[in-house]
This record gives C-alpha cells, structure tokens and sequence, in this order.
C-alpha cells in the first residue's frame, strides 16, 4: 500500500478542526436568529401600542437582521460569489429599511402623536439586552467571511439605535412630547442608510 493511501491522522483531526469551525458560528448565528426575530414582534407590537416611531424603526432592524442572519445561515459554506451576492442582497434590504423609517416619520408629522416615554425606556433596555447578548455572540467570527461581516457590521449599529431609543423614551416621558421620538427614527433611517452603503460597496468589491 503506497503512502497517499495510508491512515493520516493529522489529516483527520484538521478535516475534523474544520467541522467544528463551520458548526459554531452556524450555532451562534441560530441563537442571533431567535433573539432578533422575537425582539422584532416585541418591538413592532410595542410601538405601535405606544405610538413609537422610533420603536417601529428598531423593530424593522431587528427584523432586517433577523432576515440577515436567516440568510447567512444558508449562505455559509458557499462560494464567494454567492457569498457576496446574499451581502448585496442583505445591504439593500437595509436601504428599504431606511426608507420605510423615513415614510413612517413622514406620516407621524402629519398624524401626530405623544408616544408613551415609560413604555419606550422599558422595551428600550429589553432591545439592548438582546442586542449586547447578539455582539458577545458574535464577536469571535466578524472576519471569517463576507458574509458574516457584513452581518458584524450591522451588529454594533444597532446597539446605538438602542440607546438611541433608550434616551428619546427618557425625554418623551419628561417632555412629553413626541419630537425626540421623530428624531431618533429618522436618525436610525440615516444608521440604516449608512450600513447600507458601506455593506454595498464591500459585495461589490468582492463581485468586482
């Protein structure tokens, strides 16, 4: 028997290494999944309960990320191309993102409405709890591909939509009244934009 077709242990245990590599983030990556999708009803019911734009807004990125992950999950272990094509896909989804914050802004100038500041403080810190549980999650693989990159990208944008959201619930309240609440929605639509456009320009790079 010739010696390429022996027993290479080492060949094994890297081939083994390997499996367990792709596992964890896909393990993690599921976990990120069912935070976000849940904190996207809770947020979405919440602000329309509390009249919150800028609940709506967040409860659109947690949604977008949810769908970002979701699409990650099935792009994992497939080729580059691919890879930066389910980015471009994830980039674009924020633009529409960005412009239904915009429009739901737009309507609450024309329709006004003080928002319920308590309310908006306690889901605020139930959304960033979520959200610090997803970087910790995540933190170990932002750079093993494109696609989880641009899913990292995303990640810490939204943590400043939540304090965000946090201090304009806080204002409400003391103020009452419904402007802090516009410029933080039409603020996370300017977030959202902005990962848009940097997320784009990477796929495009990777398809060029």
């Amino acid at each position: 028997m010739s010696a390429h077709h022996g027993h290479n242990p080492h060949h094994q245990g890297d081939h083994h290494h390997h499996q367990v590599d792709a596992a964890t983030p896909r393990r993690a990556l599921w976990w990120v999944l069912g935070l976000n999708g849940g904190m996207a009803v809770v947020e979405g019911v919440a602000g329309w309960w509390f009249a919150s734009q800028s609940l709506k807004a967040d409860a659109l990125d947690f949604a977008a990320d949810a769908i970002t992950y979701g699409v990650t999950l099935l792009a994992l272990g497939l080729s580059l191309r691919t890879q930066a094509w389910v980015a471009l896909i994830k980039g674009l989804t924020l633009g529409v993102s960005a412009l239904a914050v915009l429009l739901l802004a737009v309507y609450r100038l024309w329709v006004p409405a003080t928002p319920l500041g308590q309310g908006m403080v306690w889901v605020g810190l139930a959304a960033l709890a979520a959200n610090l549980a997803s970087v910790a999650l995540l933190a170990a693989y932002a750079n093993n591909n494109l696609n989880l990159r641009s899913v990292w990208l995303c990640t810490p944008n939204d943590g400043i939509g939540n304090v965000a959201v946090l201090v304009s619930g806080a204002l409400v309240w003391w103020l009452q009244a419904p402007w802090p609440d516009l410029l933080v929605a039409l603020g996370l639509a300017g977030l959202f934009a902005h990962s848009c456009g940097r997320i784009v320009r990477e796929a495009k790079r990777a398809l060029a």
